[in-house]
């Protein structure tokens, strides 16, 4: 498993809203600024977030993203799944189906099947709230 950039920015945001986020918005200007991202890549990032309702966006003065929920409530499983469509390490238990033709007589697919079950396990058992606190925070 391979986490693209846009997976990475999305959890860097979702975070970082977390730890800025007061009674207001915040600017995509701002967002950007302090992640070092572009505001172009990170619009459509923030699209994505707000499409599936992870995140509120506002236009115009007094505009920006917040979160849409407490952070605890968002765990990186769902926002990884959200950007990146599938956590499976092999393309043959993408979307949670055993899809190979191969799978009755596969000497491997357990190994593949154990090993996606940790990482959404792991992955699901951390939520921004836990990343806002720290290496502390992280569950073992």
């Amino acid at each position: 498993m391979l986490v693209s950039t846009k997976g990475r920015y999305a959890l860097r945001v979702m975070v970082d809203l977390a730890e800025h986020q007061a009674d207001s918005r915040i600017p995509l200007k701002e967002i950007a600024e302090r992640q070092g991202v572009s505001e172009k890549y990170l619009e459509n990032i923030l699209s994505t977030l707000v499409k599936n309702k992870m995140l509120s966006g506002m236009r115009g003065k007094g505009g920006g993203y917040r979160l849409t929920r407490p952070a605890e409530e968002y765990t990186v499983g769902e926002i990884l799944r959200l950007t990146e469509g599938s956590l499976a390490p092999v393309s043959c238990l993408e979307g949670g189906r055993h899809g190979c033709d191969r799978v009755q007589e596969c000497a491997t697919i357990g190994v593949w099947a154990k090993l996606d079950e940790m990482i959404s396990t792991y992955l699901d058992s951390v939520t921004v709230a836990d990343l806002v606190a720290g290496p502390r925070g992280l569950p073992e």
